[in-house]
């Protein structure tokens, strides 16, 4: 009989990993927005540099670690207990936001850069360690539901950490108040994780190399040469492409194409992110807790179909509304503005059923002694591919494409993805 997912938020050797895993994606993400909301509004110009620039330069400070650091990240988190380095990792983090209400008083941009690439670093080393020990304390058949659970939190965190940055950082008291919180979060971190069941050395005889170059070649290599380890890698990381194009174009939905506020814009990042929950949640009851790829495709397929809709409504949307402002009871009010959200609905729920199978699957068919360094592969990989997002989307932007031309473009690559899916059953 399949178990309820939720039952595993009973248990000790998921509840602390998982509240661990929330309240970081939840501080990075409202420190992140604060410090770009903050750069827009005020610091550049005080400054005296390019406000685009500089947003631009702090994502790239905050996802530079991942390249440099997560081939030691894995070395460490399969020669070591991975619950105790999840601990120093937390204890960690408490240092650099104490570091961030340091950069917030001071309103010194250059600093708060600095902080950020710390805690770009601080998630890099987290990054091989909350997925490779999922295995260490569920059985095969709790993956699914685990992964599931997981990745729903992680971006119901990743939305109200958004919100709350760029919301309360130009209040009246903003800094003080983001200082104070992200301080007493990565605190409330660190007590949860202090509670994660030990694990035993995956590989206690490995000897750590800090030449991240030539690790983060060897553990790649390494994953590359076992095709049932890299081939759901590769589709993990296009994952992120597509999520990480979506996410970033968000705001430029919803004000150039939708003519909407901020608002409007929190109301396509609330559906986005809802959809990525219900579809993790959705993958334990669809697959009944079996490793298998049996829904993979068909996720696949959800995202190029809806994203072909999104193209179409969202131009339908322009073109009944030039150069008029929606609020969001007159944009929901609709009956096309009622299809962007339900597009933008499903294209995450059916990420979620395309991911979570996959993530779950990496974990199980990794060796043991090696699964760390297989997830910092996939975090590499993953990197690489959000970059080459960014890239691709300014490209196409600057060369006067529109968005929903973007999502269109987004939408036929994607049958790529379907068909190389279909080939992992």
């Amino acid at each position: 009989m399949l178990k309820s997912q939720f039952s595993l938020l009973r248990e000790r050797r998921f509840l602390p990993l998982f509240a661990t895993q929330a309240l970081g994606a939840f501080n990075d993400n409202l420190f992140k927005n604060a410090l770009v909301i903050l750069i827009t509004f005020r610091l550049a110009a005080d400054a005296g540099v390019d406000a685009g620039l500089m947003v631009t330069a702090a994502a790239g400070v905050f996802i530079l670690p991942f390249f440099l650091f997560s081939a030691t990240a894995g070395q460490l988190a399969d020669h070591y207990d991975k619950a105790r380095l999840i601990r120093l990792v937390k204890q960690v983090e408490i240092l650099l936001m104490l570091g961030a209400g340091l950069g917030f008083y001071l309103d010194n941009l250059y600093f708060l850069l600095c902080v950020l690439f710390l805690m770009g670093s601080q998630s890099a080393f987290f990054g091989p360690l909350k997925y490779s020990i999922l295995p260490d304390h569920l059985a095969d058949d709790e993956l699914i539901a685990g992964n599931g659970l997981i990745q729903a939190a992680t971006f119901v965190a990743i939305l109200l950490g958004t919100l709350a940055g760029g919301l309360l950082i130009l209040t009246g008291s903003g800094g003080i108040l983001i200082s104070l919180m992200v301080v007493a979060i990565a605190v409330a971190g660190w007590l949860t994780a202090r509670a994660i069941p030990a694990t035993r050395a995956a590989a206690p005889q490995l000897r750590v190399s800090m030449n991240f170059v030539a690790e983060t070649w060897r553990i790649v290599s390494h994953a590359a040469a076992a095709r049932d380890v890299f081939l759901p890698t590769l589709a993990v990381s296009w994952f992120w492409l597509v999520g990480a194009t979506f996410l970033a174009q968000m705001p430029n939905l919803g004000r150039q194409v939708l003519g909407g506020d901020e608002l409007l814009v929190t109301l396509l990042l609330l559906a986005f992110s809802v959809g990525i929950g219900v579809g993790s949640m959705l993958c334990n009851r669809l697959l009944r807790g079996a490793l298998r790829t049996t829904f993979v495709p068909l996720g696949a397929l959800g995202i190029t179909l809806f994203s072909l809709d999104l193209y179409l409504s969202s131009t339908a949307f322009l073109l009944h509304h030039p150069a008029t402002t929606s609020t969001v009871t007159q944009f929901v009010g609709e009956w096309r503005g009622g299809r962007v959200l339900l597009d933008l609905f499903l294209i995450a729920l059916a990420g979620g059923v395309y991911i979570v199978p996959l993530n779950a699957l990496i974990q199980a068919r990794s060796n043991p002694a090696h699964r760390a360094r297989n997830i910092a592969a996939v975090n590499v990989l993953n990197a690489l591919f959000m970059v080459l997002s960014a890239v691709a989307s300014a490209i196409w932007l600057g060369m006067g494409g529109t968005l929903p031309g973007l999502f269109l473009l987004l939408a036929l690559a994607n049958i790529a993805a379907v068909l190389f899916t279909a080939r992992l059953r």
